[in-house]
């Protein structure tokens, strides 16, 4: 594969040096030679200072991240990916539908060129996938030792349909709580990789674009209103984001531990490392508060999507416990269960 459409003033620095952040010859190749062609057909021939796009008919969703990850390639993904990924499914989380996307490069001097171009390969592949142009974006270099390679910073904009009203204080007594599928797969495939750990099986991360399932769901019932909140259970797990949604909301969520998937390899890492997969990032899943009569048909349709098939019931809002997360073991007892003190995890998303 050819990674630069005119090799020859790249090849001369196959490492990132000072001078790609200077704003001179370097910086200019840099961006034509191999940022552009890599992010083909994102708006390639608009170098303003800006960028101006066409007027919305609906509210406007907005979101920002960044991506420090550590590896940059992961079973499942990489940095690229989750970039794209990550900022698509941010704004799918209000029910917008994700448009466009600004992305900004921290560079590590001695980076080398060919990690660079592969990063951006993904990069660009994935937002074709998901159809959101990348519309603007910038580049920094910064001295050896201060990035740890790479790191990527996003905003994502995206349209919200007409009578959506989704987030954390819509949450109602009564409401059923949905996920949809498997928990912790992407802490533990970073983790796996990071710390050399081997098992009969690679764990692969779920790094995927939720807007396709949330659309899927906002449109499984006549009524859009029947999603109240949905949330993607990144950094802090599943546990995390119920906690945030039980303080907005002044309600308590209840959980049937038994009934939330987790794969057995999964369950296994954690018990060995002292981990609960609850707190344990994902960045392909969500979790839903969904009105109660219309569960059933909401998690029918996401049971028909790929990201949902493995989609479960887990629990419900109650008004016991408001503001507290609690789950029922399979013992037939009751927990509390914590709001993580900090990463267990940290530089996994």
């Amino acid at each position: 594969m050819t990674l630069f459409t005119c090799p020859l003033p790249l090849r001369d620095y196959p490492h990132i040096v000072m001078a790609h952040g200077g704003g001179g010859k370097l910086s200019a190749d840099l961006v034509e030679h191999l940022i552009l062609p890599a992010l083909a057909g994102q708006n390639a021939n608009a170098l303003g200072d800006s960028t101006v796009l066409p007027p919305m008919e609906g509210r406007i969703a907005i979101s920002t991240d960044s991506y420090v990850v550590r590896p940059i390639f992961f079973p499942g993904g990489s940095i690229g990916e989750l970039a794209i990924n990550g900022t698509i499914n941010d704004l799918a989380m209000s029910g917008a539908n994700p448009l466009y996307l600004t992305a900004a490069f921290i560079l590590e001097e001695g980076l080398p060129l060919s990690t660079l171009a592969e990063v951006l390969r993904r990069m660009g592949e994935a937002a074709i996938r998901a159809n959101i142009r990348i519309v603007a974006g910038d580049t920094k270099v910064v001295g050896k030792g201060q990035a740890d390679g790479l790191y990527i910073n996003t905003a994502g904009i995206g349209e919200l349909p007409p009578g959506i009203h989704i987030g954390p204080t819509q949450a109602q007594i009564g409401d059923v709580v949905i996920v949809s599928g498997t928990m912790g797969d992407h802490g533990m495939a970073i983790m796996s990789v990071r710390e050399g750990l081997e098992f009969e099986t690679t764990i692969e991360s779920d790094c995927s674009p939720l807007h396709t399932l949330v659309h899927a769901m906002l449109f499984a019932t006549n009524n859009p209103t029947a999603i109240h909140v949905l949330r993607d259970p990144t950094r802090g797990g599943l546990a995390a984001s119920l906690h945030e949604i039980a303080r907005s909301s002044k309600l308590g969520i209840t959980l049937t531990e038994s009934a939330i998937p987790i794969t057995e390899q999964v369950q296994s890492i954690c018990e060995l490392l002292g981990l609960d997969p609850l707190h344990v990032a994902n960045e392909g899943k969500l979790v839903a508060i969904v009105d109660k009569d219309h569960a059933s048909q909401i998690l029918e349709a996401m049971h028909q999507h790929p990201l949902g098939r493995n989609a479960a019931i887990i629990g419900t809002v109650t008004d016991r416990n408001r503001g507290f997360l609690t789950a029922r073991t399979p013992i037939g007892g009751t927990r509390i269960i914590p709001m993580p003190m900090g990463e267990q995890l940290p530089r996994i998303c």
